[in-house]
């Protein structure tokens, strides 16, 4: 029984995120933490030009923990240094940003469910969160490669679309001029007679 109920408490504690950004804004979220608390954000730039986006952490005395500029995809883990709310944006801000997809992972309390586990519990109990854990870094990482296979798809039906349209143009340019020279050509062997 207590088994379940740890269990229970491990399946709310990563969750996915797939949000539409639009262009000169911000998108901020929060989590509400206690001290000593450990959230890992992982999150990738899924569609829109450049591929980039701002990301920042703030604590909940307003001080900024993180801040990254311009990046695609990437991961930050942190332990609450006080207990409140935790801020973190992503800022589709610069001159030339257009619409973005990300997609976010969230990783909250882990590390503490991980600790009172090693306290309470015996070893299979603490196989089988190891196990779940594990769980989480595969499912976060089969979310990573969704993501870029999206992107290539993307990528590669717009090339796809180039292709068939410039094979089009180059088979109405080949046509017409095979049309021109018959019409030349026939021109050129007609008799003229003066009458």
């Amino acid at each position: 029984m207590r088994l379940l109920f740890l269990l229970a408490l491990l399946v709310p504690c990563v969750y996915s995120l797939s949000v539409i950004i639009p262009e000169k804004t911000v998108d901020c979220y929060y989590e509400e933490l206690e001290k000593g608390e450990k959230m890992t954000i992982s999150y990738q730039v899924s569609d829109g030009a450049n591929l980039e986006i701002d990301f920042f952490i703030k604590n909940p005395r307003g001080d900024t923990l993180l801040n990254t500029v311009k990046t695609t995809a990437n991961s930050h883990s942190f332990s609450a240094d006080h207990a409140g709310r935790y801020i973190y944006c992503f800022s589709n801000d610069s001159p030339s940003s257009t619409e973005k997809r990300v997609t976010f992972n969230i990783h909250e309390n882990i590390q503490k469910i991980q600790d009172s586990l090693k306290e309470h519990t015996d070893p299979l109990e603490r196989e089988i969160a190891e196990l779940a854990e594990s769980i989480f870094a595969v499912k976060a990482e089969q979310e990573y490669i969704v993501v870029r296979e999206r992107q290539h798809r993307d990528t590669a039906e717009s090339t796809n679309s180039r292709v068939k349209w410039w094979s089009i143009a180059q088979l109405a340019l080949l046509v017409s001029v095979c049309f021109w020279q018959v019409y030349y050509l026939k021109r050129f062997f007609e008799v003229k007679r003066a009458v």
